[in-house]
């Protein structure tokens, strides 16, 4: 006797998210040929010198594809529910986008999911490839769960690994996990379609690390840290948002963002954030060893390589980084 087929739900689905991280995701959904009823993004922001109002990543993708896109400023709003459901999407998936009102995400028969750049439980919150990196973690991955009330605490669907390289920085961790996070979403549809799904529930732990948000306090470059976690810290701002430390140069105290470091362990007796420099080299005393800045942006200058900052700009003998 034949068996019969495993019968596939006919799936709607409506897409959430913002930057970039989520377009990679979007484009793999709509590549492989998933009905997307809608996509919710947020609304256009003023950039640029000439503040004009610019769309997401997400917009500017849905666009190019002829895809219906919403852009509401409150998800609350009656409107904007009316809209949302009208749509008629028996799933929801987010990446990289806001807290959503259970008016929303308890909206679509077979739920509303979203895809975490990191191993969940760890890593909750809004900035987990950083502090991966930061932390000086050795691997990392992508997660995908059910949303509930809480931030990133719902039932987990499935994940996958990935190795933390040695030079790894936040910029090139996000490409990494755009790409294994769309086939784990893919994957997961695929599971929701034939039913096939199997959660688990965040175990409650006390070791369990945070993502919080990035802000101009937590970016701050501790130099009474160990050589290895300064260089650990500035690969996870870089490209953004950019750690960054006060330099106290010829009097003047200036804010100064650092991309690109490296660290070398070596003994010394200077104070921890002495600079001194060679014709192309700028070094920092800090715990257990010098730091080499590589690239570096100084107020009203571009983001620059350290050898040709050096050609035009100097530092005295009492210069250092606070």
């Amino acid at each position: 006797m034949i068996e019969s087929e495993q019968q596939v739900r006919e799936m709607r689905i409506v897409f959430m998210g913002t930057p970039d991280f989520a377009v990679g995701v979007l484009k793999i959904l709509v590549e492989e040929g998933k009905n997307i009823v809608g996509v919710i993004t947020a609304p256009d922001k003023p950039a640029g010198r000439g503040r004009k109002l610019r769309p997401s990543s997400v917009k500017e993708y849905a666009e190019s594809q002829g895809l219906t896109i919403l852009q509401p400023k409150n998800l609350k709003n009656e409107d904007f529910l009316h809209e949302l459901k009208v749509l008629n999407a028996n799933l929801q998936i987010i990446v990289a986008f806001r807290m959503l009102p259970k008016a929303v995400w308890a909206m679509p028969e077979y739920g509303t999911f979203n895809l975490h750049a990191s191993l969940l439980p760890q890593y909750r919150g809004a900035a987990p490839i950083n502090w991966a990196i930061i932390n000086g973690e050795k691997k990392t991955g992508v997660t995908t769960f059910f949303i509930d009330e809480k931030i990133d605490t719902g039932e987990i669907i499935t994940s996958s690994e990935i190795v933390i390289t040695k030079d790894e920085t936040v910029g090139s961790l996000r490409d990494k996990l755009m790409v294994i996070g769309s086939d784990l979403v893919i994957k997961t549809v695929s599971l929701i379609e034939k039913d096939d799904i199997s959660t688990k529930v965040q175990p409650m732990r006390s070791d369990l690390k945070e993502a919080p948000k990035l802000t101009s306090e937590n970016t701050k470059i501790d130099w009474s840290l160990d050589g290895a976690k300064v260089d650990s810290f500035i690969r996870g701002l870089s490209p953004y948002p950019v750690a960054w430390s006060l330099l106290i140069n010829d009097g003047e105290e200036l804010k100064a963002k650092i991309y690109n470091a490296s660290y070398k362990k070596e003994d010394h007796d200077l104070p921890l954030g002495q600079i001194f420099t060679t014709k192309k080299e700028l070094m920092v005393a800090i715990k257990n060893g010098y730091l080499y800045i590589k690239e570096i942006q100084l107020p009203g200058k571009r983001k620059m390589e350290t050898s040709s900052l050096l050609n035009g700009y100097s530092f005295d003998k009492d210069a250092k980084l606070l």
